[in-house]
């Protein structure tokens, strides 16, 4: 079972080779605005989250999604409702 941490902890392994060094990941860092991702950086981490974890991520997400901690549980909750769906 994939726990919300590993999720985290696979977000700033995708963040750490993607922003400069002098750029200290932490959970609760803005993702655009701190860490400077632009519209097509964003689009590869989700790809990158859709592959590693098998899931679809809707667009929509963004919208409520500023910082790594929640992203996380954005992708932990559609994990969480894509395994209910198949019970």
């Amino acid at each position: 079972m994939v726990s919300q941490e590993m999720i985290l902890e696979r977000l700033f392994v995708y963040l750490n080779t993607t922003v400069p060094a002098s750029a200290p990941v932490r959970p609760d860092i803005e993702l655009v605005q701190e860490l400077g991702l632009d519209s097509i950086k964003v689009m590869d981490l989700l790809m990158e989250l859709e592959d590693e974890f098998d899931i679809s991520i809707p667009l929509n997400i963004l919208t409520d999604v500023r910082t790594p901690a929640q992203l996380a549980q954005a992708v932990f909750s559609l994990m969480e409702h894509a395994n209910g769906a198949v019970r």
